[in-house]
């Protein structure tokens, strides 16, 4: 009788964030996976050259768009990067505001995910319930940069401007008559502070919402618990970072382990996993939702009781005042110099990371004292865990792959830089 051999299975594109880049080629013993190979496809838009044409300043919506879920964390690590290689301090009051964006950035991160990888796995109801707290978090997004995604609101120093004292107001429409707008405006009444307190104060409930549809239902745990086990040993050996890592038990974040801005100054708990399964990282970022939502707060009781200056006052790097620009002409022409021809970076080179919501997102800069990079590099998460993709599948089903891709939270824009 002759044997019967492996066969390979083109699997994929099909994830919501791999828009059509990535193909598993699976080798498969009927159903079990034996081998996936995943294959990166043409998405490379070549960031990291692109940054050696451009200014300093000019290559900070490039990083909006790496991971295109996570903006202002990778703004943030960029801007760290800038900052040590000049030596600025950043005013404190920019630092509180960074952190509460950053916290912001991991709720609208961690949404994404929770709504997309239930659906990976079949729950239908939870993107709606995880789009509509999105819709606030980019209404906080828009009020301070004008941006509802790609912000540019981080700037080497400190923040692009202050908080607004308010918030834009829905207008009566075709669809909407007075009695629905004056409901949809009813919490945008006060300053964007105001806003973020009201929505901290509703949005506990909200997890206790998508916890009730999947923590305790028996078909998610059915396509989570036991899959993609990865080990603490192998976690770390493999590179992984953020969720993924502390899923596997190890309790690393970097904003305990190498506190950056004023996250020393903040009270809040690292969640950690015990079985290291796809189960124990969707019980790490529900956890992670509750303790950004703490952040949010205590940074926004700070900002209330503390005004001050948002970027720093060394005007090489940071632009002058819209007021002083329309009253002199030398920092008209300064404002001019600084946005064509940016700023100087010494000699020299430095390593920046941040705890992205997927992981350890590092810049590493090297400056040859030009007003560019001589070398930028990215060190994603993302594509360390994509890489442990083949050891987290072997010995799973065909269906449990969608459930695996999905527990690694994989955006393309970072991984094909």
């Amino acid at each position: 009788m002759a044997e019967i051999k492996n066969y390979t299975l083109n699997f994929g594109p099909q994830h919501p964030a791999a828009h059509g880049v990535l193909r598993l080629v699976l080798e498969l013993d009927g159903e079990v996976i034996q081998r996936a190979d995943p294959h990166i496809g043409l998405l490379h838009r070549g960031t990291e050259k692109l940054a050696e044409q451009k200014t300093f300043i000019q290559s900070l919506p490039y990083m909006d768009r790496l991971d295109y879920v996570s903006m202002m964390s990778n703004e943030h690590a960029y801007c760290l990067a800038i900052e040590k290689m000049l030596g600025i301090e950043v005013p404190l009051r920019a630092q509180y505001i960074r952190v509460m964006f950053a916290e912001i950035t991991r709720l609208l991160n961690h949404l994404l995910w929770l709504g997309a990888h239930g659906i990976d796995c079949g729950a239908m109801n939870i993107l709606i319930y995880c789009f509509r707290e999105r819709e606030d978090l980019f209404d906080m997004y828009e009020a301070v940069s004008g941006a509802r995604m790609h912000a540019a609101y981080f700037r080497p120093g400190g923040v692009y401007r202050d908080l607004p004292d308010s918030m834009p107001q829905y207008q009566v429409s075709k669809i909407k008559n007075q009695r629905a707008i004056d409901q949809l405006n009813k919490n945008r009444q006060g300053s964007l502070l105001d806003f973020i307190d009201d929505f901290c104060a509703r949005f506990p409930k909200n997890v206790d919402d998508y916890e009730t549809l999947l923590t305790e239902n028996r078909i998610w745990k059915q396509r989570t618990v036991g899959i993609g086990v990865m080990s603490p040993e192998r976690a770390l050996n493999l590179g992984l970072t953020g969720p993924m890592l502390r899923g596997s038990g190890i309790a690393w974040d970097l904003r305990k382990t190498q506190p950056y801005d004023v996250y020393a100054n903040l009270d809040f708990d690292v969640p950690v996993g015990v079985n290291g399964d796809t189960y124990d990282r969707y019980l790490v970022r529900v956890a992670e939702l509750r303790q950004s939502n703490r952040i949010i707060q205590q940074c926004a009781a700070w900002l209330r009781a503390n005004p001050g200056p948002v970027i720093t006052d060394n005007h090489k790097v940071a632009p002058p005042s819209r007021v002083a620009m329309k009253t002199s002409m030398e920092e008209l022409i300064h404002h001019f110099k600084l946005f064509s021809e940016g700023f100087r970076v010494p000699e020299g080179e430095a390593y920046a990371a941040v705890e992205h919501p997927k992981g350890e997102f590092g810049i590493y800069l090297v400056s040859d004292g030009a007003n560019k990079p001589y070398r930028l590099k990215i060190r994603p998460p993302g594509f360390a865990h994509l890489a442990a993709l083949d050891e987290m599948a072997r010995g799973h089903m065909i269906a449990d792959a969608v459930a695996i891709i999905g527990t690694m939270d994989i955006v393309f824009g970072e991984i094909d830089r």
